[in-house]
């Protein structure tokens, strides 16, 4: 899987091409529109000459050559290409008549919510899935129409898979405790976190409609909970009730997800929420101290901060981000090792965090 930015250049595009000829693999390009649109025209040229080898090929014949940006490849004719886009986004490009055509159009069906969690919370070892399953789909339906329209709720299937492996790891915790306590729980817990104050009531009422007299009591690190009131003392602040919370749930999210947005308007304490939580942990076990990188994603242009390669030598520059990346990778210790990013969000950086994210590499 390739994910397209638009820093990919022709020749590093033709690479790929080249590579996938001559290997036979498949290759999926991830967000394909967000290539500029020189780029693409070029794209055209190249994957035509792949289309029209796969068409002519002889099976009678040993060898097969195309050539791709002036090199002469032996093709393999189990190549194949996808592309993945999102039309109508911000830095999107419009595909030219030429490459649509070389491309089969495919429309995806809205997938079965309640069969997908039926099975997942099947597979998490719950014996009643089938009618938790329909709460759980009735609940999130009832949320994206009832809640207000804010940028960072999520009802889609990403969101519902990782409430689906909490209440898997609560059913293994505690098996013997009733399922719908455990769904109710985890759909709470983890869900609270990112409601907006003005939502709240409606959430709760939901919630309490379809799982009624149910309220499990919230399963909290005690331990912890101390050393975030010490931390917050020890840099002279108030530890509010709410505050700590917050804190408290920042490391539930992190114990879960491997990326967290921390987001809010100025002056909310996002800044203090996660120092307080890095504090806390190195007062919890002083073995496992928190080594925190910061920085302003917006200062830099992409390239500057992701890496990129040089036009003259083809060669692989790293960027400040990548380079702090790896430095981390390098230390051979399990101490927690936080990347803080800390500025606006716009599809232009963050979305280059996708393969980052996705593949677990640079």
């Amino acid at each position: 899987v390739f994910n397209c930015s638009p820093e990919m250049d022709y020749q590093s595009l033709g690479n790929i091409f080249k590579g996938l000829a001559a290997s036979g693999s498949w290759g999926c390009f991830d967000e394909f529109n967000r290539l500029i649109p020189e780029v693409l025209s070029v794209c055209t040229v190249q994957f035509k000459a792949v289309c029209d080898g796969t068409t002519s090929y002889d099976h009678d014949s040993p060898t097969h050559y195309i050539m791709i940006e002036g090199d002469q490849i032996n093709l393999d004719p189990t190549c194949g290409a996808f592309i993945t886009m999102n039309p109508g986004y911000l830095g999107r490009s419009e595909l030219p008549e030429g490459l649509k055509a070389l491309f089969r159009p495919m429309t995806v069906m809205v997938p079965d919510l309640v069969l997908i969690c039926e099975n997942m919370l099947m597979a998490e070892g719950y014996v009643a899935a089938r009618s938790l399953a329909s709460k759980f789909y009735g609940l999130y339906s009832l949320l994206r129409d009832l809640l207000s329209k804010q940028a960072h709720y999520d009802w889609g299937l990403r969101a519902v898979k990782s409430v689906l492996v909490v209440a898997g790891h609560l059913k293994r915790a505690e098996p013997d405790l009733p399922e719908e306590q455990l769904l109710m729980r985890a759909l709470r817990d983890f869900n609270i976190p990112k409601i907006v104050q003005q939502d709240e009531v409606v959430f709760f009422g939901l919630l309490n409609d379809l799982f009624p007299d149910v309220n499990p009591p919230r399963v909290f690190d005690v331990s912890l909970a101390r050393c975030i009131v010490k931390a917050a003392e020890d840099a002279a602040l108030w530890p509010d009730e709410q505050f700590t919370l917050k804190v408290a749930q920042l490391d539930e999210l992190l114990s879960i997800r491997h990326c967290v947005f921390v987001m809010g308007p100025a002056g909310a304490g996002k800044t203090t929420c996660w120092k307080m939580l890095s504090y806390a942990l190195g007062i919890n076990e002083s073995q496992r101290k928190v080594r925190v990188c910061y920085l302003n994603p917006k200062v830099l242009p992409t390239e500057d901060l992701y890496g990129h390669i040089t036009l003259q030598t083809r060669e692989w520059k790293d960027g400040l981000l990548s380079s702090i990346m790896r430095d981390l990778g390098q230390i051979e210790d399990d101490k927690p090792k936080w990347i803080v990013l800390d500025g606006d969000l716009d599809a232009n950086w963050i979305e280059s965090m996708n393969s980052v994210d996705y593949r677990r590499q640079l």
